[in-house]
């Protein structure tokens, strides 16, 4: 009986999770502003999407993949400010506080990579790319993607195929496309 209640409440969480996220975003698609938290987890943000912005988007901060993804992109901060680039948003459904230790974790000097919760997976169902990470994670996730924006529209968008592959999204290939 617990097996059946269990794998009902999979296939719920799983619908709930393709109910929740729209169509993915295309290239030149306008971005969503949906509300996020970076500092603060009591204050909602959006993002400033004025210029060229990176957002990349991860499954869950303090996951290997994640964890391995994520220093390029702040060693590579002035390569990407060279090319025009001017915020780059980490974004990840997790919660404020999860994500601000993840940072601190991350950079603990600082950086200019602005790490971003997305706390209620509003902006990663908005832009289309939450899928079910129950299995490993426990809830709803965001794919692993990086889009490129330029005043607040998609110019550029890559998703991986599997969330724990880092090939499209890696910063050596964003930053070659830029």
């Amino acid at each position: 009986m617990a097996s059946i209640l269990a794998n009902v409440a999979q296939a719920a969480h799983s619908a709930a999770a393709a109910m929740l996220s729209a169509a993915q975003i295309e290239a030149g698609d306008p971005i969503p502003q949906k509300p996020v938290k970076e500092e603060d987890p009591e204050h909602s943000i959006t993002l400033d999407l004025s210029g060229k912005n990176i957002i990349l988007g991860v499954p869950g901060a303090f996951t290997p993949p994640c964890s391995s993804q994520v220093p390029q992109y702040i060693a590579d901060y002035e390569k990407f400010k060279e090319k025009g680039v001017k915020n780059i948003y980490v974004v990840a459904v997790n919660d404020a506080f999860v994500v601000k230790a993840w940072k601190e974790k991350l950079a603990p000097q600082g950086t200019g990579v602005r790490f971003i919760a997305d706390d209620k997976g509003e902006f990663t169902s908005g832009v289309g790319l939450l899928f079910d990470a129950s299995g490993l994670l426990g809830s709803p996730r965001s794919k692993r993607y990086v889009i490129v924006a330029q005043d607040g529209k998609v110019d550029l968008i890559a998703v991986e195929e599997q969330p724990a592959n880092i090939t499209s999204t890696a910063a050596n290939v964003v930053i070659a496309q830029l």
